[in-house]
């Protein structure tokens, strides 16, 4: 695709500063890029690159004026490089068809223009939205609801009578609806509770590969609308996430814990069970969440505690072996003083 920067601009919602004229056709990195693509700058590390790329123009933040490159200037510089991502590879999707061997049981019901790939499994009395898409080895269980204009992809498992809202995506080898992890201790051996409830993921979340979401044990496991999940992440049974959440990858979440809304869990981070996590919080990565956190806090550290006292003591932890020495002469002072 060959478009000029003044059309480009109006698209993304920018301002030209520089050759409105100029021709770009694809989108790339600020330091892969060359002559007649876009690029992008946000993060202020990377604007130094501002000088030596070989991009057409960049998408900048407004408060960037000058530059040897064109320039398009936009409020929200992220977006804008998503917009121009999604118009130079615009998503194909397939044509609707119902392939002859995937396993349907006829007791489910589909919607217009579906997809459904070879080697599909659907259980008896599912449910499938309109323009919904099932890639090849995808297994909806028994009663199981998936809304309209969903992408699931191939290996993803979703289990008797869990259901799903309008336009989520799950990546491949997500587990929806597995047994929770509940066992009752019955003298030396562990007796199985039955995990009788379901899940319910709502409208525009998207998961990550190989993250698995536990069916409740009683009630339903709850992922609110809007929330991105990374890869490998483990969401345990009866936990409730809000909405416009982001768990980043190889998070924990253990059972019966509640996260609000937009709050923003970091990499390994591990939650215990049945507290309650604030919304608009927001976990550093690796921290270990012990006890309930209150709205808008911002934490980190194993346990965790408020972000500004965990560089604090960070900053000591790296003196630790010197403070060590000191306290150890300080000591045989001390116990020379006494004598």
């Amino acid at each position: 695709m060959d478009i000029a920067l003044k059309e480009l601009a109006l698209h993304l919602g920018a301002t030209v500063i520089g050759d409105e004229n100029t021709i770009v056709t694809d989108v790339a990195g600020i330091e892969e890029a060359r002559q007649g693509e876009i690029s992008f700058v946000v993060n202020p590390r990377y604007r130094n690159k501002l000088a030596t790329t070989q991009a057409s123009a960049v998408i900048v933040p407004v408060d960037i004026t000058e530059a040897p490159v064109t320039l398009l200037a936009t409020e929200n510089p992220y977006v804008a490089f998503v917009k121009a991502l999604e118009l130079f590879h615009p998503e194909r999707l397939p044509e609707p068809d119902i392939s002859s061997q995937a396993s349907i049981d006829p007791s489910v019901e589909i919607g217009k223009d579906v997809t459904i790939f070879p080697f599909v499994y659907i259980g008896k009395n599912a449910k499938i939205g309109d323009r919904t898409i099932l890639h090849p080895f995808v297994y909806v269980g028994e009663g199981g609801e998936i809304g309209n204009n969903c992408r699931i992809y191939s290996h993803v498992t979703i289990r008797e009578h869990c259901i799903l809202g309008d336009r989520v995506i799950l990546h491949n080898g997500v587990v929806v609806g597995s047994d929770g992890f509940g066992f009752a201790q019955e003298g030396s051996r562990h007796r199985k509770i039955p995990q009788v409830g379901m899940v319910r993921i709502e409208d525009d979340v998207e998961i990550g590969a190989n993250t698995c979401v536990d069916r409740a044990t009683m009630g339903e496991t709850r992922i609110g609308k809007g929330t991105k999940i990374d890869n490998l992440v483990q969401i345990a049974h009866n936990v409730s996430v809000g909405e416009h959440a982001i768990l980043v990858s190889q998070t924990g979440i253990s059972g019966s814990t509640s996260i609000g809304d937009r709050t923003v869990i970091g990499g390994q981070v591990g939650v215990v069970g049945h507290i309650e996590v604030g919304s608009d919080v927001k976990i550093g990565a690796k921290s270990g969440i012990h006890s309930s956190i209150p709205d808008g806090q911002v934490v980190a550290g194993i346990p965790s505690m408020p972000y500004v006292h965990f560089l604090k003591t960070i900053s000591v932890f790296k003196h630790l072996p010197q403070i060590r020495e000191r306290l150890k002469r300080l000591e045989k002072e001390v116990k020379a003083l006494k004598k």
